[in-house]
């Protein structure tokens, strides 16, 4: 079973291809290229693949660690469990 990082970073290396050894739990968004409208696009992708809904609300991510957690978070609250949660490359469309 994957962590939420390992999920996390099989989105970033399909979605916005990132190479895999640039991403690391303190690596900042914006180093990664990700910009405000990338973090949207970023939160698609995890809502899809995690099958969570996010908050309308605005939250501060500025690392891969901050985007972690909030998964997490999210995940916990909405009572998904892991095991329900898609795996990425299926909800990504990919088999």
């Amino acid at each position: 079973m994957n962590t939420t990082f390992e999920r996390l970073c099989a989105i970033l290396v399909k979605e916005h291809k990132l190479p895999l050894e640039r991403l690391a739990l303190d690596a900042p968004l914006e180093s990664l290229g990700i910009d405000s409208l990338g973090t949207v696009e970023l939160l698609w992708h995890v809502e899809e693949a995690f099958q969570i809904k996010l908050p309308s609300d605005p939250v501060e991510l500025r690392t891969l660690a901050d985007v972690v957690r909030y998964v997490d978070e999210l995940v916990r609250k909405q009572g998904v469990s892991v095991a329900k949660a898609a795996p990425v490359a299926q909800s990504l469309g990919t088999r």
